[in-house]
């Protein structure tokens, strides 16, 4: 069943009309309300949704609200987020009614910038891969990706203009490649996780959704006081390093269909792309990924593996059960692998910008009961670089496809001035 999304909320546009009078936060809310109306019945995005509160905040806190670099905008919060006035359930049974005594330092930071907070979205169990009710808005039929399901789904059908997500392993950039929206998984560190569920702690990453490229930059900008807004000139031609992998013919004919022409795209809008190969110590680094998260998810979650399980997935439990099988020497070994890599990467892109590479493996597969393959997403999680979902691009059958800008360390507001550049790109051909 194909359900094209309705139109997006594009973040940046609704605060510059707020900013102008054109709208009222109240008037976001009604935007929102009237999409979720509409839609989440079919897309099943949020596990809480606080309209009515959201709505009389808006009306009540206007003056305050017009002020703030977030202008009042709706915002779906993953729920990993932990919310004092909302119910925080992790996507886990073993959390039903769970009520934070305190927001997390994003949801915070987020309150302090003007966000209004709409609801909380769906998420996998402990945002692993025990997955929930949310159905992809551009075929109902197949899934959103995970973990950040949820959020990717809700600003896929203009349901917010904004939505957090968190990445461990591919959570923020899969799911809004299969969703047709940007995703943001911004450097290691960038934004703060107190207060977010820890899944790994060397891995975890805010992240954020939003219409494109633009938007999730303002957003993040906003939020953050960060240097990170990319709409305000032309963003130059990057130096960009176009790599396949050594995983490429794990991506779909579509896929790498899609990776090449954007490269095409990329130089004919007058970027330099030259080819380059993964050297062996990423490769060894792309296999310590699982050795880690599994370490470090079996401490995380120790208490609820061992007190709760009863009251997990059959996902969850089994993820903790191969954690279990993963010791210290092993850990510290893939740690150590990790660091070199880093190093490695760094040496690697001292002459280019960005990475262009594949954001998944395809398009979004068919069925909910799966999030789909994070293999392209797990090295740039671990090497804790930048990563923007860049949409723009479909297979034959109209699904989104989604082409994965990776910048250096550190280097956010360029990595995300090159997705600008490519998104525009893209959107040239058309």
């Amino acid at each position: 069943m194909l359900s094209r999304p309705d139109r997006l909320l594009p973040a940046l546009d609704l605060a510059r009309r707020v900013e102008a009078g054109e709208l009222t936060p109240e008037g976001l809310v009604d935007l929102c309300a009237a999409a979720i109306s509409a839609r989440e019945d079919d897309v099943g995005a949020f596990t809480y949704l606080a309209i009515e509160k959201a709505r009389a905040f808006a009306r009540t806190d206007a003056a305050r609200l017009r002020a703030l670099p977030l202008r009042g905008l709706p915002v779906g919060l993953k729920d990993i987020y932990d919310t004092h006035d909302m119910p925080t359930e992790y996507g886990s049974a073993a959390y039903r009614g769970h009520q934070p005594a305190s927001d997390a330092s994003t949801v915070t930071m987020l309150r302090r910038a003007g966000g209004n907070i709409l609801g909380k979205t769906v998420t996998t169990e402990f945002a692993h891969q025990q997955t929930g009710k949310t159905r992809n808005p551009h075929n109902l039929a197949h899934t959103p990706g995970g973990s950040s399901s949820g959020s990717a789904a809700a600003v896929a059908a203009g349901m917010v203009p904004i939505a957090t997500g968190s990445q461990t392993a591919g959570s923020v950039i899969r799911p809004a490649a299969y969703c047709g929206v940007a995703g943001f998984k911004p450097s290691y560190k960038l934004i703060p996780t107190i207060g977010v569920k820890c899944y790994a702690w060397s891995l975890d990453t805010v992240g954020f959704y939003g219409a494109g490229v633009a938007d999730v930059a303002f957003a993040t900008a906003a939020m953050s006081g960060r240097d990170l807004r990319v709409d305000r000139a032309a963003p130059t031609a990057p130096r960009v390093a176009l790599m396949h992998t050594h995983i490429w013919a794990d991506a779909s004919p579509d896929m790498q269909n899609a990776v090449d022409t954007a490269a095409r795209d990329l130089e004919a809008a007058g970027a330099s792309v030259t080819e380059v190969a993964l050297p062996p110590l990423l490769q060894d680094a792309w296999r310590a990924h699982k050795v880690i998260i599994l370490y470090e998810a079996g401490l995380s979650y120790a208490f609820e593996y061992d007190n709760k399980r009863d009251l997990l997935g059959p996902k969850t439990v089994a993820m903790l059960d191969e954690a279990k099988t993963v010791g210290v020497d092993a850990y510290d070994d893939a740690r150590r692998i990790a660091k070199r890599a880093r190093l490695a990467l760094a040496h690697l892109m001292a002459d280019f910008d960005v990475i262009l590479t594949p954001s998944a493996p395809g398009a979004a597969p068919h069925g909910i009961g799966a999030t789909g393959v994070a293999n392209f997403n797990w090295l740039w999680t671990l090497m804790g670089t930048p990563c923007v979902n860049v949409p723009g691009l479909s297979d034959g059958a109209g699904m989104p496809l989604g082409v994965q800008i990776v910048g250096r360390f550190g280097r956010d507001r360029a990595a995300l001035e090159a997705a600008l550049f490519t998104e525009r790109a893209l959107a040239s051909r058309t």
